[in-house]
């Protein structure tokens, strides 16, 4: 398999090391200042930029007719956009907020967990995402999915950095150096806590995920998302 590496940093570079010792071929590393000569070459893209790039690396790819993998965030009120250029150009797309196989097993157990507490009203969930400095957004998009999880599991209505009112979810996203990624999501009441929690030891785990989604999307027409690529 043929890839085209679009966003060319720590991300990339990890996914080209993975993506090599799986026996693919990098065809294109693409980092902000280069242009995109190489990508007809590609089978599949995959993308780890920046937010103000992900658009344009996506809507590139579909014209050319190049299936895409994202995993940049901070993007996603161009979504929909990304979804209908790919139905229009008969395309295949999958964006994740994180590529982590653990991390979408954690996505499941959220969710299941919010149905269970949702009628439990002495419970107040809040949450905690931790990233390394460079990071961009925040929260993270891994963040705002375990939230969206539990608003459309519970009667919460939306997310906030700060000062929650009752039907809030409040997330305290911290940067500290050389944290790969770390998110926990707690249910309190006067008498106990209930946490879940999932750490990254690495960015392996991101990028062996992405390069499975690639390898995954080969030959499928459509939009998808981890779930379909893990069968859950």
């Amino acid at each position: 398999m043929k890839i085209a590496l679009l966003g060319y940093g720590k991300m990339g570079k990890v996914i080209e090391k993975i993506a090599l010792e799986r026996g693919h071929e990098i065809v294109l590393r693409k980092s902000s200042s280069d242009n995109f000569d190489g990508i007809t070459n590609a089978d599949v893209a995959i993308d780890f930029s920046v937010p103000s790039s992900a658009v344009n690396h996506i809507s590139k790819c579909l014209n050319q007719n190049i299936p895409i993998i994202s995993g940049t965030t901070g993007w996603l009120e161009n979504y929909d956009e990304m979804v209908q250029l790919c139905q229009a150009k008969n395309g295949s797309f999958i964006y994740a907020s994180n590529f982590s196989l653990g991390v979408n097993i954690f996505f499941e157990l959220n969710n299941y967990l919010a149905k269970m507490m949702k009628n439990l009203k002495d419970y107040n969930v809040s949450m905690e995402e931790i990233h390394h400095t460079q990071k961009l957004d925040a929260p993270s998009g891994t963040a705002i999915s375990l939230a969206n999880g539990i608003i459309e599991n519970t009667d919460y209505v939306n997310w906030t950095l700060e000062n929650p009112t009752a039907n809030q979810i409040y997330i305290d996203a911290k940067r500290i150096e050389n944290i790969p990624g770390t998110h926990s999501v707690f249910y309190d009441s006067k008498v106990d806590q209930i946490e879940i929690k999932h750490t990254a030891h690495s960015r392996e785990g991101f990028a062996l995920g992405s390069v499975i989604a690639a390898e995954w999307l080969i030959g499928k027409k459509g939009v998808f998302t981890m779930k379909d690529v893990l069968g859950i």
